[in-house]
């Protein structure tokens, strides 16, 4: 008897995972019907559409990595560590020299200095090492069938279906990176069909063979983006150790001369510069971390991707191509945030009045000025940053 009942649980068990199963397939099998629609609604050949959605397949490693990006998962010391690289930094010095005149000419036409162009290439490809292989269609297609972002890809699937057409590409012979993007850049669709530059002068703006398109189509997407011409990104700097409480986040912005007056001084220990511009400080790891001041350059690597991890690393990256040295602070000692500890953080600011959201383990603006408030109230160093002195008195 025993040994019947537990067979139908396992035949009932299996019968509810094949009927979610084939739910799903259906469910894809719907919104493929709509991705088509919209795609011909919007003027895309009929016919290259219908033979498209032939081969059109949910890829279900993309919806695992859609929920786990670096950006949000890992410390900045992590990020940073795995992507400022010594060979990053050689190999991108190797390809400033390689493209030297090109991109003399990408800063007089388009106002943005090599360094960053290279420092966003080898952020989002390796220097074009590794440009991705999924399928972008069957990528954007799964996003777009998923409630989270299903209106942003949707369009993209658009995008993506329009770029095949224009440019005469077969769209299963597009391939790019988990959520769509292509090309030694890593453009989305819609930023490919809006920006990207036929910068050799073939006659086919193609981003996945051409670095000279590559980078040109970064320069004017950058520049489109708001890139102001003569400023840098940010820099690092050092605080002043008697000053326990600052704005903290690039929302929060002053002038160079009041950072001045806070007594925040270059890496070198020179103040900052008298120049008409502002910027918002940065603490990724707290007061024992290294500090920057972020200028508006700063938000336009953001409109780019929105990590403020993913744009300190493409501003350093550039300053090391460039020539500067490493952060005066190591990241070596700062060890792994751990999803729970912060999630418990979370729930108990908000226990405690301090409102930092749905606790989500992940240490956003909000979370961070509900820290930075709570510390301020308890007499704790008002850094905005979850550091062990914090856990324990809020764990305890």
């Amino acid at each position: 008897m025993k040994r019947a009942l537990s067979l139908g649980i396992a035949l009932c068990g299996c019968l509810s995972m094949s009927t979610a199963l084939q739910a799903s397939e259906q469910s894809f099998e719907q919104c493929k019907v709509r991705l088509a629609n919209a795609a011909k609604d919007a003027g895309v050949n009929a016919a290259l559409v219908d033979r498209t959605m032939l081969e059109v397949k949910p890829i279900p490693r993309t919806l695992s990595l859609d929920k786990s990006q670096p950006e949000f998962r890992e410390t900045f010391a992590e990020y940073m560590n795995k992507r400022v690289t010594e060979w990053r930094v050689s190999e991108g010095r190797k390809m400033l020299r390689k493209h030297q005149a090109l991109l003399q000419r990408l800063t007089a036409e388009y106002g943005i200095p090599g360094q960053y162009l290279i420092a966003f290439w080898g952020l989002e490809t390796n220097y074009g090492s590794y440009k991705g292989k999924m399928p972008t269609i069957n990528a954007i297609a799964t996003l777009a069938c998923d409630k989270r972002r299903r209106d942003f890809f949707t369009g993209e699937f658009v995008q993506a279906m329009t770029l095949a057409e224009r440019n005469g590409f077969e769209p299963h012979e597009l391939l790019g990176s988990w959520a769509g993007a292509v090309g030694h850049t890593q453009f989305m669709p819609s930023a490919y069909n809006a920006y990207a530059v036929d910068g050799d002068g073939d006659g086919i703006v193609d981003l996945w063979n051409s670095e000279v398109d590559a980078l040109t189509s970064a320069a004017n997407f950058l520049r489109s983006l708001g890139w102001r011409p003569g400023e840098r990104w940010g820099r690092e700097v050092v605080l002043d150790p008697n000053q326990s409480i600052l704005p903290l986040g690039r929302g929060q912005k002053q002038a160079l001369s009041q950072w001045r007056t806070q007594g925040v001084t270059t890496v070198q220990g020179k103040p900052m510069p008298s120049i008409d511009m502002s910027a918002g400080l940065l603490l990724p790891l707290g007061a024992k971390g290294p500090a920057f001041l972020a200028y508006d350059n700063f938000d336009v690597i953001m409109r780019w991707n929105r990590s403020e991890s993913y744009a300190i690393s493409v501003g350093h990256l550039a300053d090391r191509i460039n020539g500067a040295g490493r952060l005066s602070v190591s990241l070596e000692s700062f060890g792994k945030l751990r999803i729970e500890d912060l999630t418990h953080i979370q729930e108990r600011l908000n226990a405690k009045g301090y409102d930092v959201g749905k606790p989500d383990g992940r240490l956003g603006p909000k979370t961070r000025k509900g820290i930075q408030a709570y510390q301020q109230a308890n007499g704790l160093v008002a850094d905005g940053y979850p550091s062990d002195e914090l856990m324990r008195q809020l764990l305890r």
